[in-house]
């Protein structure tokens, strides 16, 4: 045990461990040592480790990279099924710095077994997740530039039956006035649905759905926003984009061909949701070994398809579908590293506004009752980087991540957050 004179000396010190995450305020706590201004770079690009995972690395693959990790200082953890060849590929999480990336990435270029395309997935991977840089996301008629700081997305339900607001909407001029309230509480972007995508819905047909939010795009023709149309119908998301709105909202994840196909000639932004079945069924399918890699995979495959049918990359925005075909616990592990979709290289669209996932760890809360979950939800994707929050709540989200990204302005550069490639 430490005596009261050891105490005192250890004391003077003053020991303080860390919480600088971005390479910014680490290089700005160097910086205060008065260390030299070429250290500053050169250790800034070892303190911070980033693990990346990769899924199907080949068998011969994985010893390759291990070996070149641990040759620049870094590590990283497959299967033990490697070392006797018991299966074909595995997973890898790759555990280095900034600067053992940077080393180590050529190295893998010129390697056999894959190990090229490894290494640029990881390059491209560490460059999208350390991009903080605003861009600008082209509507058919309003743009919205994301990226900078936190947007909001208000909600306008023309249901009868969703399970936060339905019903009060209804009325095209009512639904109306709601869209241009939600604007003047702050909302940088509105989506107008006309089909509930709650648990258990049954589909509306094409026919309803654009009967409801027909005559309320055609009251919002002035909205200073952008408007956004939540749909699953081709149809509906067409007839949409022709009347006045900006974005598509496709809750099904591009999974239609026809819709991909309306995305691409239109050259409309579009949002892709994760969801297993439809809403009738998805609560039915939430088995997952790991539910963020499988979300990871599907949105990267729902992307993948969108651009093979002629749709941009720029156009496309992901949310890993909190409540949509997620146990409490599946949505509450994604809300907790939601900042590992920004990795894919899209706009990062997350909604966890009064979802029961939040009245189960409310104890049961009603969705009355969810206010406060939503902003403090709300404020961790803000803090992870998510690029927009769709919400219920605009006025007091917006008031939240007023604070969120004020703190996150102090902690990281608005382009990249990495330090100098030249800084080794």
């Amino acid at each position: 045990m430490t005596d009261s004179r050891g105490a005192a000396e250890s004391g003077r010190y003053r020991a303080r461990v860390l919480t600088a995450t971005s390479f910014a305020e680490i290089a700005r706590e160097i910086e205060r040592t008065a260390s030299e201004p070429e250290g500053v770079g050169i250790m800034t690009r070892k303190a911070r480790i980033f693990p990346v995972r990769l899924d199907g690395v080949p068998l011969r693959a994985a010893p390759l990279l291990k070996q070149e990790l641990l040759a620049v200082g870094g590590d990283s953890a497959h299967a033990r099924g490697v070392a006797d060849q018991s299966v074909a590929t595995t997973s890898v999480v790759l555990l280095a710095t900034w600067g053992q990336y940077r080393r180590v990435i050529p190295k893998l270029a010129r390697q056999p077994f894959h190990l090229g395309a490894i290494a640029e997935a990881v390059d491209a991977a560490l460059a999208h997740f350390t991009t903080r840089r605003p861009r600008l996301v082209q509507g058919t008629r309003r743009s919205l530039e994301v990226g900078g700081t936190t947007r909001v997305m208000g909600i306008v339900n023309v249901t009868p039956d969703s399970f936060s607001d339905g019903g009060r909407y209804l009325d095209p001029d009512a639904a109306a006035a709601r869209a241009r309230a939600l604007v003047a509480e702050g909302a940088a972007i509105v989506d107008v649905g006309g089909e509930s995508t709650r648990p258990g819905a049954a589909p509306v047909a094409p026919s309803v759905e654009w009967g409801r939010i027909g005559p309320v795009l055609e009251r919002l023709r002035d909205l200073p926003v952008p408007i956004s149309v939540d749909t699953r119908s081709a149809e509906v998301a067409e007839r949409a984009l022709a009347s006045g709105a900006d974005w598509v909202n496709d809750v099904g994840g591009l999974r239609d061909p026809a819709m991909r196909a309306v995305v691409a000639r239109s050259g409309a932004p579009v949002i892709a949701l994760h969801m297993r079945g439809t809403p009738a069924t998805m609560q039915a399918e939430t088995e997952y070994a790991d539910v963020r890699a499988e979300v990871y995979d599907g949105l990267a495959r729902a992307a993948e398809a969108a651009i093979a049918d002629g749709v941009r990359p720029d156009q496309l925005l992901v949310d890993p579908g909190l409540g949509f075909g997620k146990t409490a616990e599946q949505s509450v592990e994604l809300l907790a590293h939601a900042g590992e979709f920004r990795s894919l290289g899209y706009p990062v669209v997350v909604g966890a506004s009064r979802k029961s996932f939040l009245g189960h760890l409310l104890g049961g809360a009603p969705v009355g009752d969810r206010l406060e979950a939503g902003l403090a939800a709300a404020v961790l994707l803000a803090s992870a980087g998510v690029e927009i929050v769709r919400t219920h709540d605009v006025g007091p989200t917006v008031r939240a991540l007023a604070v969120a990204d004020a703190v996150r302005a102090g902690r990281e550069p608005p382009g990249r957050d990495a330090p100098p490639d030249d800084a080794d």
